[in-house]
This record gives C-alpha cells, structure tokens and sequence, in this order.
C-alpha cells in the first residue's frame, strides 16, 4: 500500500505491464532492464575471499570457456558464474534444467529415473510450470511419452534444445557481459 508514505510523489512508479518504463513526477522514463547493475549483491572481491583460492578460475580456464560453451559447462566454477549470469537475463531455468540432465543420466536405477524424470517434467517442461523451458511441442511430447519407461537418454533432445537455444544466445551474451570481462581482470590481476 503507497498512501503510507509522507510524499510517495517520489518514488517511482513501475509500469506493471511494462518494467521498462517507469514514472517519475508524471514524467516517463524508459529503462533499459540490460544497462542496469548485473548484481547488486555479487562483487568480485567478496566472492573471492568466500571462495578458496583453489576453487577460483585460472586464466587458462577463462579463456577455454571462450572457446566454447562445451568448456564453460565442464567447468564447476564456470556453471557458477554463468548461473549467475543466466539470474541476471532472467533465464536461469536453462541453465539449471541442463545441469538437472547431466545428474539424470547418471542415475542408474531405473525407479529413482522414473521419480526424476517426472520432478523434471513437472518443475521444467510441463506448461505452466513453475522454471518451464522454451521447448517445441513435439519436444515436450516425447519428453512426456518417456516418463513411464525413462532411459539415460529419455531428456537428451530436450537438454539439445536448451543446450542449442544457450549457445546461440545467452552463451555470446555472456562473452560480452560485464561479469565476465570484470572475472577475466580480477584474475588477471591475481597473478
């Protein structure tokens, strides 16, 4: 409720159907939700003193995740800050339902598979789900279609799918982000 304020004339308002904009003083204002801060809270400085020094990427390990996004997934530390970054463009799902794939292959019994694959589908593919991915529908269909009999490969076309929509557009993103040029400088700046 806003009528608790003294002079809420002040404050800004954000347009509920569009964040983007925002009133001020009858005055509109459009923002750009990319120019803002990636994290308020995530300083490089700060993550590095709770991290071990082991746990922090070399330079070597920097720039084989700009070789490739193969790279950067392999990397426990790269998956990190690449979440983070996936937080900041909210669309952190993709990142996570990829991760959730790789543990679900290596799930060897066949009635914890089946209880995993159905917590999959319903946390990330099902419509309306609370993390749902950006899946085709023939996709989500035999994603469906595999949850009675689930094998180590039943989630594969849709971790691909997921995998192909990060490499050709959160992945570049990244590369040119802010978080990873200033990671890129602190660790430079560590040797």
């Amino acid at each position: 409720m806003r009528g608790a304020t003294s002079d809420s004339s002040e404050e800004p308002l954000i347009n509920s159907r569009n964040p983007d904009v925002i009133v001020r003083n009858d005055k509109i204002k459009k923002t750009n939700w990319r120019s803002r801060p990636l994290f308020k809270t995530f300083h490089l400085r700060e993550y590095s003193m709770m991290q071990r020094k082991s746990d922090r990427p070399a330079s070597e390990e920097l720039s084989k995740w700009a070789e490739s996004l193969d790279n950067l997934l392999s990397s426990k530390c790269g998956i990190t800050v690449f979440r983070v970054f996936m937080k900041s463009e909210y669309c952190e799902e993709n990142v996570e339902f990829w991760v959730a794939c790789e543990e679900f292959r290596k799930i060897k019994s066949r009635a914890k598979r089946r209880s995993r694959a159905k917590q999959l589908y319903e946390e990330f593919v099902r419509e309306d789900s609370p993390k749902e991915i950006n899946l085709d529908f023939h996709t989500k269909e035999s994603v469906l279609q595999c949850l009675l009999f689930p094998s180590r490969s039943s989630l594969k076309a849709a971790q691909n799918r997921v995998y192909y929509l990060m490499e050709h557009n959160s992945y570049r993103r990244f590369l040119e982000s802010d978080l990873y040029h200033e990671l890129c400088k602190f660790v430079e700046g560590e040797r």
